[in-house]
């Protein structure tokens, strides 16, 4: 009698692959780039321009000299310049890493307030904020209407061997 059917051979690896195929979780996309972790210090001394604002406007729009790259121009109007110079407003473009995150407008929307820690634009016009989400703070307020700011990452690490920095640099924090 000859049957159709697969050896046992075979249908132990088949079978394997199926198990670790169920076991393994499905990969996620990764939203934006990957950082080193940087400490506030860090931070401050990569931004070249460091500005508080409230977003006025963000659009995607693909580079114009480079019709593949995905961007958000952000314009913000300027209440504070920390560090380099601006005017009363500030814009700068932005290359977006995750395909998804155009529509979202890499979450500049209208209105937002934010505290900005930016690079250098590079020779192509495209800056971001130092460390990316590291170097962007949300401007939020607590029921009592007090200002706090938040990155990216919660705040973690900002202060991270910051007392090493101060000291190297014969810094008095008060």
């Amino acid at each position: 009698m000859v049957t159709n059917r697969p050896s046992v051979t075979l249908r132990i690896p088949i079978l394997l692959f199926v198990i670790v195929g169920l076991l393994v979780p499905p990969a996620q996309a990764q939203r934006g780039g990957l950082t080193i972790p940087q400490n506030l210090a860090e931070l401050v001394e990569e931004a070249a321009t460091i500005v508080r604002g409230r977003v006025i406007s963000a659009r995607a729009e693909k580079h114009p000299q480079f019709k593949n790259l995905d961007t958000v121009v952000v314009t913000l109007e300027v209440s504070d310049v920390l560090k380099g110079s601006a005017g009363p407003t500030f814009t700068f473009r932005q290359f977006v890493w995750d395909i998804r995150d155009v529509h979202s407008k890499l979450g500049y929307g209208k209105g937002g307030e934010f505290l900005l820690l930016m690079i250098k634009p590079s020779q192509y016009g495209l800056s971001s904020p130092a460390g990316l989400e590291q170097g962007r703070f949300r401007i939020r307020r607590d029921p009592q209407g007090r200002e706090f700011a938040v990155n990216g990452a919660g705040n973690a690490g900002l202060f991270r061997n910051f007392d090493t920095v101060v000291t190297e640099k014969g810094l008095t924090l008060t």
